[in-house]
């Protein structure tokens, strides 16, 4: 049961020559009719593959491969414990008739504390604009450029073969992977090079055109134009008042042997600076002041803890770094998130509940499973698992996605989450619920009202200590 995107588009290349043998259902989210759910259809399949014993072979996402597990008919009892031991990793339970094949197993991209990357797109750019006559596109390239001039096309692929110019784009794929949850599949990177290339425009505003393209959709969002910090406004005003700073002037030279000549607005002009914020041949204080603003510090800040998680052995030195994440990050945005309606509570103290005005709190020890973390390591790049424990009691593990983190940066900043945080919400009440759940067995309850506190102590379960009245 391969999942994940791209799973059709590798399962129709084996269906025609296989299909003799083996029965294929190719998108676990379509029915076979108008009144068919997805789940009805699953059972039908399941159930012709019992009557038949024919193969079956079923392209699922995970979303529906849960849904299943919870929802499909109980004669499938059997297929439902293996999907649930497979989405529990516990891989000694699944049937030996079962076969799960993970495309998050391969990932696109790789994940590193310097630089991330993803050799898929990397290799296919760098062939793509290979400085050698033997390879047909830049011979093109060449050519035109010798015979005419520089075209739009022709100065988009020169952008694109610049070093700094591919690994910003494929940082950008990096984010709407992490942040839109957007799988890279070959064609829809062919496409989206197409797209950048040939539409009518530079590279750089094709690249944040909302272009009938997945990837190009979903990296809008990631407009470098839309960023306000002081410098990048000021540039916008000056701009706007034909207002032009030495550097700027230096960088408008310097990008007209790439075939950009003019440019009419600041949006393009930061979008450019953008990608090729880089490449040291474009370097000089006016820029460098300006791509201070395009940093990537979040992405860099999930790469950095989900391989401390990966790698953790359990030195000092990685107890000491993944404590910053959980003390400074994790457990202090819950703590935060748990109190957001008695902020004036001491640090280890966790709200419960409120009763007629009356607000009751508990200490807790919150702090990392060290344990955990070594024995149960992290293998696909969307999340990492946080393993923390309240008191001596061990919570679930909380999957920690790059959305997610810099939630909890927010949170710790004052943000107070809404609607729109939806989904990470849920995550938050599933840990402080649990959190709960161990506060209420401490034989310590402090109650608060206005500026009065009060501690009361259950003193083995003989009478109760009050102090503070």
């Amino acid at each position: 049961m391969p999942l994940h995107d791209g799973k059709s588009e590798i399962l129709t290349r084996y269906k025609d020559d296989n299909k003799s043998r083996v029965d294929f259902h190719l998108d676990a989210t379509h029915s076979f009719t108008p009144n068919q759910t997805a789940i009805e259809a699953l059972n039908e399949c399941f159930s012709k593959f019992k009557d038949v014993g024919k193969p079956l072979v079923v392209g699922i996402n995970i979303g529906m491969l849960g849904n299943y597990a919870e929802e499909g008919a109980e004669r499938h009892n059997n297929v439902k414990a293996s999907i649930k031991a497979f989405l529990e990793n516990r891989t000694n339970d699944i049937s030996s008739n079962h076969i799960f094949i993970d495309f998050e197993q391969y990932p696109k991209f790789t994940l590193g504390h310097e630089v991330s990357t993803s050799d898929f797109a990397a290799q296919f750019l760098a062939r793509l604009t290979k400085p050698t006559l033997d390879n047909p596109f830049f011979a093109l390239y060449d050519s035109e450029v010798k015979k005419f001039g520089h075209s739009m096309l022709t100065a988009n692929y020169a952008l694109l073969s610049l070093d700094a110019v591919q690994n910003n784009v494929i940082a950008l794929l990096l984010k709407a992977r992490l942040i839109k949850d957007q799988f890279l599949t070959a064609r829809a990177l062919l496409d989206f090079v197409f797209q950048i290339l040939a539409m009518e425009g530079y590279l750089f505003d094709n690249l944040f055109s909302s272009a009938d393209n997945e990837l190009l959709e979903h990296i809008q969002s990631f407009d470098p134009s839309n960023i306000h910090t002081r410098k990048i406004d000021e540039f916008v005003l000056q701009f706007g008042l034909g207002i032009e700073d030495d550097g700027f002037i230096q960088l408008k030279e310097q990008v007209k042997p790439l075939g950009v000549f003019y440019l009419s607005s600041a949006a393009s002009y930061l979008r450019m600076v953008y990608l090729l914020k880089d490449e040291e041949h474009f370097s000089n204080a006016y820029i460098n002041e300006l791509k201070v603003d395009f940093d990537n510090s979040l992405v860099n800040q999930y790469a950095n803890t989900w391989l401390l998680h990966r790698e953790f052995d359990g030195s000092g030195k990685q107890k000491k770094e993944l404590n910053k994440f959980y003390k400074d990050i994790l457990i202090a945005a819950i703590h935060r998130y748990c109190n957001r309606n008695s902020p004036m509570l001491d640090k280890d103290q966790f709200f419960i509940s409120e009763y007629n005005g009356f607000k009751t709190a508990t200490e807790l020890e919150v702090k990392p499973d060290f344990t955990a973390i070594k024995t149960q390591g992290v293998s696909k790049i969307g999340y990492f698992n946080a393993y923390i424990r309240a008191d001596d009691k061990t919570l679930f593990p909380m999957p920690i996605s790059i959305n997610l983190l810099e939630l909890l940066e927010k949170i710790n900043q004052g943000y107070r989450p809404n609607k729109h945080d939806k989904n990470a919400v849920l995550l938050l009440d599933e840990v402080i619920e649990q959190v709960i759940t161990v506060a209420n067995e401490k034989n310590t309850l402090f109650i608060l009202k206005n500026y009065k506190r009060y501690k009361i102590v259950n003193e083995d379960d003989e009478y109760f200590e009050v102090s503070g009245i």
